[in-house]
């Protein structure tokens, strides 16, 4: 069934992106904690989609095709976001070309070894690089702005976000070239 609860949660992120987007472009405060709070529910529902999948027995392929993607286009549309208003701070923007370009690149290779009929599992690497990446993205987003906003001045979490960024970079490379490497593996099989 296409419309089960996990693909609606993985629907709802992927909704949630255009409205961070405007939330960030308002460059305010309020707005700044309110796109956290818009961040947290779609962050929540990339945990909830799975388990509740996993739980009621509705995993599908459109599930399992859709969740990596709606990952991607969150945590790509922010990095992009963020870079464009120039909250990417202390080389962070470096650490988010690195991303891209990674996430760019591993998505294409399982495109392409799909076309032959074969998947790339994820990771339990992998996962921990979203995890962290979504983190950053979290004290990126909040910004000095809303932190000031929440009362918490005393939290550099424009620092802590480019920090976290650059740690989430090293799994990043891992995860990517450790599918590089099962991904020749695979096609040599193929040819």
């Amino acid at each position: 069934m296409l419309l089960n609860l996990p693909n609606i949660l993985t629907f709802f992120r992927i909704v949630c992106i255009p409205l961070l987007v405007v939330l960030l472009a308002v460059q305010t405060g309020l707005s700044d904690v309110l796109a956290l709070i818009v961040y947290f529910l779609a962050c929540v529902t990339d945990y909830f989609d799975g388990a509740i999948a996993r739980k009621r027995n509705q995993l599908s392929e459109l599930g399992r095709m859709l969740d990596p993607i709606a990952d991607k286009l969150l945590v790509g549309a922010l990095l992009v976001a963020l870079a464009g208003l120039g909250h990417l701070k202390f080389f962070s923007l470096y650490a988010a070309i690195i991303i891209l370009l990674r996430e760019i690149a591993i998505s294409g290779l399982r495109e392409f070894m799909a076309t032959h009929q074969d998947k790339i599992p994820s990771t339990r690497l992998a996962k921990w690089k979203t995890g962290l990446q979504m983190l950053a993205l979290g004290f990126l987003i909040i910004g000095e702005k809303g932190i000031i906003r929440l009362h918490l001045a005393w939290l550099p979490a424009s620092m802590l976000g480019a920090v976290l960024l650059w740690i989430a970079v090293v799994p990043t490379i891992m995860s990517g070239w450790g599918y590089l490497k099962a991904g020749a593996k695979r096609l040599k099989t193929v040819q």
